[in-house]
């Protein structure tokens, strides 16, 4: 395994046509990590891709030997989308990256000002192979998580040996959508090493943050049917139709028929947003999906492979849900990774969840159930103390929500008002708030809406209180 030398990355296009340049603001990396292929393929090799960014608290023009201990302290956060075959580089221009790309034919890119980077170093994968600028030199896909997540932290460790001044940091994994399968894939896969490894040689794993998750596929998928029906994309005839669907679809499931499973679980989908008339399967108040502008045509230029160190022959895989990797998944789309949760959680390590309210596609409810199911395993004490934790009303100034916030022990889940699947996107401060008060261990202002006092004999209400989560 060997990784590029030559990845630093101080200026790309700032459009599709390469007629200016964007300076960087911060230090940044970009390349391959180099793998070892599959067996019988000694010439082959497995190349992913990252982008790093470090945290706008450190000082590009120092030398990193200067500020090393400011370097250390902060937290590095891993970013994965979902798909499966979406490119996390989806995240970084239109969800919480440094960059942003314009909605048309010219892909003007800009730096923003609600980035994750502001306080935190972050890395963007494109993984697994087949997805954004990852690709196998013998054609080869995953098939399985373990596959996955090894493979994915082959390529982590040949980046901190290459970037060891990050080695030390404390380390996040977050990830949206399908990547709430990859995430604790992977973070299982990271303790397991640390547990082996020699002192000094470990990675501070710290946590793991999960937007949207697609966690439980056969609870998300009952979910959808019931709240499109809730919102009126459903009559009742259609509901009754679509839950015998959903009782074919369990059996396969039930029966360990995963590939047949998750073409029934696909079919189900198709057939509530053809229903609906194809509303928006991550925004139920939208009928398309956040617009990639020109991004396909932008990362497909080569004046931003040369940029990123991507050879010019390399294409720019995206999908959801959909093409080889995706394929080659299929029999681990619809298997439930709850476990792998309740063994990360069990074993100590940070714990966010959080949703937007509009996704139909891996919402608010099938998170709520699946982790009040979490909490059940671990004994009735457990689950009575998480179902008795202040749901608090995290609130802006002037009163409305930001969201509603519940804390018990390692675990932390948000919910998200006025948004849909891709909550960096439809309410990027608010989410990077969120993410930064758990990193940080910050307070949620607010007020546990319970515990405010009761009328009185006379009909008026008392004070309202005011609390920290």
């Amino acid at each position: 395994m060997t990784p590029d030398f030559d990845d630093l990355v101080t200026s790309i296009p700032a459009n599709v046509l390469d007629t200016q340049s964007l300076e960087l603001k911060t230090r940044s990396y970009a390349g391959h990590v180099h793998l070892d292929g599959p067996a019988g393929h000694p010439d082959a090799r497995n190349h992913l891709f990252y982008w790093f960014f470090e945290s706008q608290t450190c000082n590009p023009h120092v030398a990193v030997h200067d500020q090393q201990d400011l370097i250390s302290r902060t937290p590095l956060l891993i970013w994965l989308n979902g798909g499966p075959g979406a490119s996390s580089l989806l995240g970084l221009f239109l969800e919480n990256g440094p960059l942003s790309i314009a909605d048309d034919a010219t892909g003007t890119v800009t730096l923003t000002d609600a980035t994750w980077n502001q306080e935190a170093h972050v890395v963007y994968w494109d993984q697994p192979v087949g997805t954004g600028y990852s690709h196998s030199d013998a054609g080869e896909y995953v098939r399985d998580e373990r596959t996955l997540a090894r493979m994915f932290c082959d390529g982590l460790e040949a980046f901190l040996r290459l970037h060891p001044e990050y080695a030390r940091c404390p380390l996040y994994v977050c990830g949206e959508s399908y990547a709430g399968k990859y995430v604790p894939a992977i973070a299982l896969e990271l303790d397991a090493r640390n547990r082996r490894a020699p002192d000094g040689h470990r990675t501070d794993l710290r946590g793991i943050s999960v937007g949207n998750g697609w966690i439980r596929p056969e609870l998300s998928l009952r979910v959808l049917i019931d709240y499109a029906y809730t919102t009126g994309f459903l009559g009742i005839a259609q509901r009754d139709f679509l839950l015998d669907a959903y009782a074919v679809y369990r059996g396969a499931l039930d029966a360990g028929r995963f590939e047949e499973a998750t073409r029934l679980g696909n079919d189900l989908v198709n057939a509530v947003l053809a229903y609906g008339g194809n509303f928006d399967l991550y925004d139920v108040r939208r009928w398309d999906d956040l617009p990639m502008g020109a991004l396909r045509a932008y990362l497909g230029g080569e004046a931003v492979k040369r940029a990123l160190h991507v050879p010019p022959d390399v294409p720019w895989e995206c999908a959801d849900n959909d093409g080889k990797v995706a394929d080659a998944l299929a029999a681990d789309n619809m298997a439930d990774c709850s476990d792998r949760y309740a063994e990360l959680i069990d074993r100590g390590y940070k714990a966010l969840f959080y949703t937007g309210n509009f996704d139909t596609a891996c919402g608010y409810r099938a998170t709520e159930e699946i982790l009040d199911d979490l909490m059940r395993r671990k004994g009735a004490h457990e689950h009575a103390r998480w179902r008795d934790a202040p749901r608090l009303v995290w609130t802006r100034s002037q009163g409305n929500p930001k969201g509603f916030v519940r804390r018990h022990g390692n675990l932390t889940q948000v919910a998200v008002p006025d948004s849909g699947h891709q909550v960096p996107a439809f309410q990027p401060a608010v989410c990077r708030e969120l993410l930064y008060n758990w990193l940080f261990d910050r307070p949620f202002h607010g007020y546990d809406p319970q515990q405010r006092r009761k009328p009185d004999a006379r009909g008026s209400g008392g004070a309202a209180g005011a609390g920290e989560g």
